[in-house]
């Protein structure tokens, strides 16, 4: 007589610890999907709906605005736009702590690098609530331009959103020196 093998997934849950461990790694699987889906999968439309299109600073702040200004560390994003600036993907590049990230040129260009696009709009929060731009995000912003550049693309702006308000480093001239 042969005996049947059982799978290991029919093992594992055949007792309430093994269908715990299977719970707890559905649940995790589903958080990582959400994950992946906020902060790395582009902006692309499934139906007949327009992409966001940018226009200034204040539609960078009316796409991004509800969320960022409430997170409680500094993220930097960069919005990936066409030759139109329809906003065709979004990439979360640094997560800082409260009041800074390190920042390099070429992690925040690459995701613009891989999708082949011709501009890029550089966002960041500040958890403080003052969207004034610092010393660092000047100097950050003049080698992210210098840098974009060199690789043909277009650095339209860089903004930064506090609690109530944005601030365009564009508009205020800063972003060449």
């Amino acid at each position: 007589m042969t005996r049947k093998k059982k799978s290991p997934k029919a093992t594992l849950a055949a007792s309430p610890e093994g269908q715990a461990v299977l719970d707890a790694l559905r649940s995790n699987q589903s958080l990582l999907g959400e994950l992946a889906a906020r902060y790395e999968v582009s902006i692309r439309p499934d139906g007949p709906e327009d992409p966001p299109s940018i226009g200034s600073p204040y539609d960078v702040y009316r796409l991004l605005g509800p969320e960022m200004s409430v997170l409680a560390q500094e993220q930097l994003r960069v919005l990936l736009l066409d030759n139109n600036n329809n906003v065709i993907g979004q990439r979360v590049i640094y997560q800082g702590n409260v009041n800074s990230s390190m920042v390099r040129a070429a992690e925040v260009l690459r995701p613009a690098v891989v999708e082949a696009v011709p501009g890029v709009i550089v966002v960041h929060n500040h958890p403080s609530g003052d969207p004034d731009p610092s010393p660092n995000d000047v100097q950050i912003t003049r080698k992210l331009k210098q840098a974009a550049e060199l690789l043909d693309i277009e650095l339209l702006d860089h903004v930064v959103i506090g609690t109530k308000r944005h601030v365009s480093l564009k508009d205020r001239g800063l972003m060449t020196g």
